[in-house]
């Protein structure tokens, strides 16, 4: 219904509206799913046993109504849940449009390939300490960041994955959790701070934390405001959680330090939801700031991929190896920001939906590697092909899809982006782009050399059975990410339509506000 011109107090009713469909309450539900499913595992928390069966169907039933949201946006467009039903700036506005939906998505499976790995690798005192009720209550702080559409929330949902993920990296209390955790944690804290420093000044000078209310004033505000000083906040905000050079020294320094589960889990998610707000924020609300930010933002990008993968070369030790592995995705993924446009955004898109399924898959074989070898180090790990020649050949696939070779998934967005830096004469930009990937080929050759293929020095004892609960989830990504690449088409569409929505925010802002603009 349109907003009545008359004084609010006296026609507040006008600002109503009408009750919510069943397909709205799906914008919700997964945030609320979680956070039902976390309160129960509380309450059982004497009963520990239960907590991986109960987060395991809970987690299907996450991705089940992830599906559901994405083809309800797929067929009618983006969907607005408003709290209170109160049109926005007074209610609080959850939607879901294509790049939500699809985060939202991949974000779950990663969770349920957690939740099923997670068996083998977290014991009764991990349960007991609160694993899985952290579990959901971070995945109610991812989804809910990637479903919000009032900037005041989405740093509200920040909050509530970063404290579940402090449990999760201390979860065992060993000396090195901690120091990993106090130096995520301090990183993440001055990242949030500059983050809520950014809304309070962006509410200043909008007067509304809505995204759709946000994206129709910054046209008429553009010549007045400094919104080039909102972009610069948000971009370092949302870089140093995305760890984005020259914020990224965090990441490696404590990813590889909590349970191998944890640290696939963090791989697969809290980078990307940084990613996720940058891209929300910078491209729908400031896409001119976006634009005369874009030499910067290339900068970055090419300096946090080629230090990335540098940094990989350097390790020995795996999960380490891995951690700089993110950082140099995470630059490809800042590439495609800087070049924009559908070509430029839909790569990005494309990138981290795939960087969180095969660095989630990457951290799963580490473990492994670990169980298998019992080290860490891909000094003294070797032999890992002659012990099981299935792990071995799944891990040298995922060592393919991270390096951006066919047939696998970081293929098409790798051609996306190189394409897109060509395509407005950033061949520099391109340049950097194909060199990272041809280091970090080497880096997974050379990783795959050593701990796989390499004869061992001394001969080892019986290897020991892998169980079922660790290989399963980790074949069933790999499998995935070759899917993907062989079977793009239906993705890459969406993808395509998600950056056109991104690009032009119209429908988006249609469905926040069905009956007209707020006067």
């Amino acid at each position: 219904m349109a907003a009545s011109t008359s004084p609010p107090l006296d026609l507040s009713a006008a600002l109503v509206l009408a009750p919510p469909t069943a397909a709205e309450w799906l914008v919700i539900l997964p945030v609320v799913w979680c956070l039902i499913l976390g309160a129960l595992l509380v309450m059982m928390r004497r009963n520990v046993s239960l907590h991986p069966v109960i987060a395991i169907v809970g987690l299907a039933g996450l991705v089940g109504i992830d599906g559901l949201l994405l083809l309800e946006v797929i067929r009618n467009g983006p969907l607005t849940m408003v709290m209170g039903r109160w049109l926005p700036p007074f209610g609080i506005a959850f939607t879901a449009d294509l790049t939500g939906a699809l985060f939202a998505l991949i974000a779950a499976l990663v969770a349920l390939a957690a939740g099923v790995f997670s068996i083998a690798d977290i014991n009764d005192s991990g349960r007991r300490y609160g694993f899985y009720p952290l579990l959901m209550v971070l995945m109610a702080g991812v989804t809910g960041a990637f479903m919000t559409g009032d900037v005041f929330n989405l740093y509200v949902w920040f909050e509530v994955l970063l404290i579940s993920s402090f449990g999760l990296l201390v979860l065992g209390s060993e000396h090195e959790q901690i120091d990993g955790t106090v130096k995520y944690g301090f990183l993440n804290l001055v990242a949030t701070t500059l983050f809520l420093v950014a809304t309070g000044y962006l509410y200043a000078v909008f007067g509304t934390l809505n995204m759709a209310d946000i994206a129709r004033k910054a046209e008429g505000l553009r010549s007045n405001a400094p919104l080039m000083t909102l972009a610069g906040l948000y971009t370092l905000a949302f870089g140093m959680k995305a760890a984005a050079f020259p914020v990224n020294f965090w990441l490696p320094a404590s990813y590889h330090t909590p349970r191998v589960v944890v640290s696939a889990l963090f791989a697969g998610l809290l980078t990307k939801v940084g990613i996720y707000a940058l891209i929300r924020v910078m491209v729908m609300l400031l896409p001119v700031e976006r634009e005369e930010l874009s030499f910067v933002l290339a900068i970055a990008a090419s300096l946090t991929m080629i230090v990335g993968v540098l940094g990989a070369l350097a390790q020995s030790d795996f999960r380490r190896l891995l951690g700089f592995l993110i950082i140099s995705g995470i630059g490809s993924i800042l590439a495609g920001i800087a070049v924009g446009g559908p070509g430029g955004i839909g790569g990005a898109i494309f990138y981290a939906l795939h960087s969180m399924l095969v660095m989630t898959a990457l951290y799963f074989a580490s473990g492994i590697a670990m169980r298998l070898g019992a080290s860490a180090s891909i000094v003294t790990l070797a032999g890992l092909y002659r012990r099981h020649v299935g792990f071995a050949a799944l891990s040298l696939m995922l060592c393919f899809a991270v390096s951006g070779l066919p047939p696998f998934s970081g293929f098409w967005p790798k051609v996306m982006l190189v394409k897109a830096a060509l395509d407005i004469g950033a061949w520099w930009l391109a340049a950097v782009l194909l060199l990272a990937g041809f280091l970090t080929t080497i880096a997974t050759g050379r990783l795959f050399l050593l701990a796989y293929w390499r004869e061992q020095a001394v001969a080892v004892g019986e290897t020991p059975p892998l169980p079922a609960a660790t290989l399963a989830p980790l074949a069933a990504l790999t499998l995935l990410t070759l899917v993907l690449g062989l079977y793009p088409e239906p993705l890459l569409a969406t993808i395509q339509d998600a950056a056109a929505g991104l690009d032009d925010p119209s429908a988006y802002r249609e469905s926040v506000f069905p009956g007209g603009w707020p006067q």
